[in-house]
Protein backbone atom coordinates (compact mmCIF):
# COMPACT_ATOMS: atom_id res chain seq x y z
CA UNK A 1 0.00 0.00 0.00
CA UNK A 2 1.16 3.70 -0.78
CA UNK A 3 1.23 5.82 1.37
CA UNK A 4 -0.21 9.38 0.78
CA UNK A 5 1.50 12.27 0.20
CA UNK A 6 0.29 14.51 3.53
CA UNK A 7 3.20 17.36 3.17
CA UNK A 8 1.84 20.60 2.70
CA UNK A 9 2.20 21.50 -1.00
CA UNK A 10 5.08 24.43 -1.25
CA UNK A 11 4.00 28.18 -1.08
CA UNK A 12 2.74 30.49 -4.13
CA UNK A 13 5.82 32.35 -5.27
CA UNK A 14 5.55 35.31 -6.79
CA UNK A 15 7.33 37.39 -9.62
CA UNK A 16 7.99 40.88 -10.23
CA UNK A 17 9.99 42.42 -12.69
CA UNK A 18 12.15 45.52 -11.24
CA UNK A 19 14.00 48.50 -13.31
CA UNK A 20 16.14 51.07 -12.31
CA UNK A 21 16.74 54.41 -14.58
CA UNK A 22 18.83 57.27 -14.58
CA UNK A 23 16.79 60.13 -16.87
CA UNK A 24 19.39 62.54 -17.09
CA UNK A 25 16.19 64.62 -17.22
CA UNK A 26 14.64 63.79 -20.06
CA UNK A 27 18.26 64.26 -22.22
CA UNK A 28 19.95 62.18 -24.56
CA UNK A 29 23.94 61.90 -24.33
CA UNK A 30 25.83 59.77 -27.26
CA UNK A 31 29.64 60.85 -26.80
CA UNK A 32 31.69 62.06 -24.00
CA UNK A 33 31.87 65.25 -26.00
CA UNK A 34 27.91 65.99 -25.88
CA UNK A 35 28.04 66.71 -22.34
CA UNK A 36 30.12 70.44 -23.69
CA UNK A 37 28.94 70.50 -26.70
CA UNK A 38 24.87 70.33 -25.67
CA UNK A 39 25.63 71.77 -22.40
CA UNK A 40 22.42 73.97 -23.34
CA UNK A 41 20.12 70.93 -23.12
CA UNK A 42 20.78 70.99 -19.29
CA UNK A 43 18.58 73.81 -18.81
CA UNK A 44 16.00 74.38 -21.35
CA UNK A 45 12.98 72.11 -22.29
CA UNK A 46 13.23 70.73 -25.98
CA UNK A 47 10.61 68.35 -28.23
CA UNK A 48 13.86 66.01 -28.37
CA UNK A 49 13.49 65.62 -24.37
CA UNK A 50 9.72 64.71 -24.82
CA UNK A 51 10.19 62.72 -27.68
CA UNK A 52 13.07 60.37 -25.50
CA UNK A 53 10.52 59.95 -22.38
CA UNK A 54 8.33 58.90 -25.03
CA UNK A 55 10.64 55.96 -25.47
CA UNK A 56 11.07 55.27 -22.44
CA UNK A 57 7.18 55.45 -21.41
CA UNK A 58 6.95 52.39 -24.01
CA UNK A 59 9.19 50.36 -22.37
CA UNK A 60 7.85 50.51 -18.83
CA UNK A 61 4.62 48.28 -19.01
CA UNK A 62 7.40 45.55 -19.06
CA UNK A 63 7.84 45.76 -15.41
CA UNK A 64 5.86 46.07 -12.48
CA UNK A 65 7.95 48.77 -10.11
CA UNK A 66 10.00 50.84 -11.52
CA UNK A 67 12.70 53.46 -9.65
CA UNK A 68 14.11 56.54 -11.36
CA UNK A 69 16.96 59.09 -10.44
CA UNK A 70 17.62 62.48 -11.96
CA UNK A 71 13.92 63.01 -13.03
CA UNK A 72 13.28 66.61 -12.73
CA UNK A 73 10.49 67.65 -10.47
CA UNK A 74 9.16 70.64 -12.95
CA UNK A 75 11.52 73.27 -14.09
CA UNK A 76 12.74 75.29 -16.32
CA UNK A 77 15.00 72.29 -18.31
CA UNK A 78 11.61 70.24 -18.43
CA UNK A 79 9.38 72.45 -19.41
CA UNK A 80 8.20 73.00 -16.02
CA UNK A 81 6.91 68.94 -16.40
CA UNK A 82 6.80 66.31 -13.51
CA UNK A 83 8.88 63.99 -15.61
CA UNK A 84 7.89 61.10 -13.10
CA UNK A 85 4.11 61.75 -13.73
CA UNK A 86 4.23 62.32 -17.21
CA UNK A 87 6.10 58.60 -17.57
CA UNK A 88 3.66 57.03 -15.47
CA UNK A 89 0.63 58.21 -17.21
CA UNK A 90 2.34 58.31 -20.59
CA UNK A 91 2.92 54.28 -20.07
CA UNK A 92 -0.92 53.68 -17.99
CA UNK A 93 0.98 52.91 -14.80
CA UNK A 94 -1.22 53.39 -11.81
CA UNK A 95 1.14 54.29 -8.91
CA UNK A 96 3.54 57.53 -8.58
CA UNK A 97 5.24 59.11 -6.36
CA UNK A 98 8.86 61.10 -6.28
CA UNK A 99 10.88 62.69 -3.93
CA UNK A 100 12.13 66.39 -5.45
CA UNK A 101 15.52 66.89 -4.04
CA UNK A 102 18.10 69.48 -5.04
CA UNK A 103 16.76 72.29 -6.54
CA UNK A 104 18.70 74.89 -8.20
CA UNK A 105 16.83 78.13 -8.78
CA UNK A 106 13.75 77.15 -11.12
CA UNK A 107 16.37 76.15 -13.25
CA UNK A 108 16.42 72.66 -12.48
CA UNK A 109 14.96 70.13 -10.02
CA UNK A 110 16.66 66.67 -9.39
CA UNK A 111 14.25 64.05 -7.94
CA UNK A 112 14.00 60.11 -7.50
CA UNK A 113 10.65 58.84 -8.83
CA UNK A 114 9.22 55.65 -8.34
CA UNK A 115 6.44 54.40 -10.70
CA UNK A 116 4.30 51.24 -10.24
CA UNK A 117 1.52 49.20 -10.87
CA UNK A 118 1.07 47.64 -7.22
CA UNK A 119 0.07 49.77 -4.27
CA UNK A 120 2.59 50.62 -1.60
CA UNK A 121 1.09 50.86 2.06
CA UNK A 122 3.36 53.77 2.26
CA UNK A 123 6.23 55.83 0.70
CA UNK A 124 8.57 57.18 3.38
CA UNK A 125 11.39 60.48 2.23
CA UNK A 126 14.62 60.23 3.54
CA UNK A 127 17.08 62.57 3.57
CA UNK A 128 20.68 61.21 2.95
CA UNK A 129 23.97 62.64 4.94
CA UNK A 130 26.31 64.33 2.84
CA UNK A 131 28.73 67.84 3.05
CA UNK A 132 26.51 69.17 0.60
CA UNK A 133 22.85 68.48 1.36
CA UNK A 134 20.06 67.59 -1.25
CA UNK A 135 20.54 63.99 -1.51
CA UNK A 136 18.04 61.63 -0.99
CA UNK A 137 16.63 58.16 -0.78
CA UNK A 138 12.58 57.11 -1.37
CA UNK A 139 11.71 53.91 0.34
CA UNK A 140 8.32 52.22 -0.85
CA UNK A 141 7.10 49.24 1.21
CA UNK A 142 4.79 46.91 0.04
CA UNK A 143 2.56 44.93 2.84
CA UNK A 144 2.90 45.71 6.71
CA UNK A 145 4.80 43.79 9.24
CA UNK A 146 7.62 41.38 8.94
CA UNK A 147 6.14 39.97 5.25
CA UNK A 148 6.02 43.89 3.88
CA UNK A 149 8.60 44.24 0.83
CA UNK A 150 10.61 47.55 1.43
CA UNK A 151 11.80 48.63 -2.28
CA UNK A 152 14.23 51.80 -1.93
CA UNK A 153 15.79 54.04 -5.12
CA UNK A 154 18.45 56.04 -4.41
CA UNK A 155 20.98 58.65 -6.21
CA UNK A 156 24.47 58.55 -4.42
CA UNK A 157 27.29 61.27 -4.18
CA UNK A 158 30.22 61.25 -6.89
CA UNK A 159 32.53 61.41 -3.37
CA UNK A 160 33.46 57.98 -1.98
CA UNK A 161 33.77 59.60 1.31
CA UNK A 162 29.98 60.81 1.10
CA UNK A 163 28.59 57.50 -0.30
CA UNK A 164 30.24 55.80 2.66
CA UNK A 165 27.83 57.82 4.61
CA UNK A 166 24.93 57.58 2.30
CA UNK A 167 25.16 53.78 2.38
CA UNK A 168 26.29 53.25 6.01
CA UNK A 169 22.50 54.75 6.82
CA UNK A 170 21.11 53.03 3.88
CA UNK A 171 22.27 49.74 5.64
CA UNK A 172 20.67 51.26 8.67
CA UNK A 173 17.31 51.72 7.26
CA UNK A 174 17.39 47.78 5.19
CA UNK A 175 17.91 46.22 8.67
CA UNK A 176 14.39 46.51 9.23
CA UNK A 177 13.23 44.35 6.56
CA UNK A 178 13.43 41.35 5.52
CA UNK A 179 12.28 41.31 1.86
CA UNK A 180 14.75 44.70 1.03
CA UNK A 181 15.95 46.00 -2.51
CA UNK A 182 17.71 48.79 -2.89
CA UNK A 183 18.23 50.15 -6.51
CA UNK A 184 19.45 53.17 -8.22
CA UNK A 185 22.25 55.07 -9.44
CA UNK A 186 24.92 54.24 -6.77
CA UNK A 187 28.17 55.72 -8.60
CA UNK A 188 30.02 53.40 -7.62
CA UNK A 189 31.01 49.25 -8.75
CA UNK A 190 30.06 46.61 -6.50
CA UNK A 191 33.29 45.82 -5.25
CA UNK A 192 34.21 49.09 -3.74
CA UNK A 193 34.83 49.42 -0.06
CA UNK A 194 31.54 51.19 0.96
CA UNK A 195 29.87 48.80 -0.82
CA UNK A 196 31.23 45.94 1.18
CA UNK A 197 30.21 47.68 4.62
CA UNK A 198 26.81 48.17 2.82
CA UNK A 199 26.57 44.57 2.64
CA UNK A 200 28.06 44.02 6.10
CA UNK A 201 25.88 45.73 7.62
CA UNK A 202 22.40 44.95 6.02
CA UNK A 203 20.45 42.76 4.53
CA UNK A 204 21.46 42.98 0.76
CA UNK A 205 23.57 40.98 -0.37
CA UNK A 206 26.05 40.94 -3.69
CA UNK A 207 24.69 39.69 -6.94
CA UNK A 208 26.60 36.73 -8.80
CA UNK A 209 27.97 38.96 -12.06
CA UNK A 210 28.37 42.56 -12.02
CA UNK A 211 26.00 44.62 -14.92
CA UNK A 212 28.15 47.77 -17.05
CA UNK A 213 25.03 50.66 -17.78
CA UNK A 214 28.02 52.93 -18.15
CA UNK A 215 28.36 55.06 -20.31
CA UNK A 216 25.26 53.95 -22.34
CA UNK A 217 27.12 54.19 -26.11
CA UNK A 218 29.80 51.74 -24.46
CA UNK A 219 29.33 50.60 -21.01
CA UNK A 220 32.34 49.93 -19.04
CA UNK A 221 31.59 50.72 -15.49
CA UNK A 222 28.52 49.25 -13.30
CA UNK A 223 27.11 51.97 -11.54
CA UNK A 224 23.54 50.92 -10.96
CA UNK A 225 22.73 48.62 -9.02
CA UNK A 226 19.47 46.23 -7.94
CA UNK A 227 20.56 44.89 -4.86
CA UNK A 228 18.40 42.18 -3.12
CA UNK A 229 18.05 40.34 0.69
CA UNK A 230 19.05 36.84 0.68
CA UNK A 231 15.02 36.14 1.21
CA UNK A 232 14.60 37.46 -1.97
CA UNK A 233 15.19 35.00 -5.07
CA UNK A 234 16.99 37.05 -7.62
CA UNK A 235 16.65 35.80 -10.88
CA UNK A 236 18.15 37.70 -13.78
CA UNK A 237 19.84 41.15 -14.14
CA UNK A 238 20.35 42.08 -17.02
CA UNK A 239 20.71 46.15 -18.81
CA UNK A 240 18.18 46.71 -21.41
CA UNK A 241 19.50 47.66 -24.61
CA UNK A 242 17.88 51.04 -25.48
CA UNK A 243 19.84 54.36 -24.54
CA UNK A 244 17.58 56.96 -23.07
CA UNK A 245 20.44 58.96 -20.93
CA UNK A 246 24.25 58.28 -20.57
CA UNK A 247 23.01 55.65 -18.13
CA UNK A 248 21.43 52.29 -19.95
CA UNK A 249 18.42 51.30 -17.46
CA UNK A 250 18.98 48.24 -15.53
CA UNK A 251 16.39 45.30 -15.19
CA UNK A 252 15.85 42.57 -12.70
CA UNK A 253 13.18 39.58 -12.24
CA UNK A 254 12.96 38.53 -8.92
CA UNK A 255 10.99 36.00 -7.18
CA UNK A 256 9.38 36.04 -3.28
CA UNK A 257 6.78 34.72 -1.85
CA UNK A 258 3.09 35.26 -2.92
CA UNK A 259 2.04 36.60 0.89
CA UNK A 260 4.65 39.13 0.24
CA UNK A 261 3.90 41.46 -2.67
CA UNK A 262 0.06 42.89 -2.59
CA UNK A 263 -1.97 42.52 -5.30
CA UNK A 264 -1.68 45.59 -8.17
CA UNK A 265 -4.51 48.60 -7.71
CA UNK A 266 -6.12 51.54 -9.46
CA UNK A 267 -4.50 54.04 -7.49
CA UNK A 268 -2.69 57.88 -9.24
CA UNK A 269 -1.26 59.93 -6.14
Amino acid sequence: MNRADTSAPAAPERRLRLLSCNILAGASVQRYHEYVTRSINAVLPGRSKLDNLDRLAEVLPQFDVIGLQEADAGSLRSGFLNQTRYLAEAAGMPFWSHQPNRPMARLAHSANGLISRLEPSSVLDYPLPSRIPGRGALLARFGEGPDALAVMIAHLSLSAPARAKQLGFIGEVMQDYRHAVLMGDLNTDLHSTEMKHLFAKSPLVPPERVTPTFPSWKPRRALDHILTSEAIQLDKVWALPQAFSDHLPLAAEIRLPGHVAPQPHRLRR
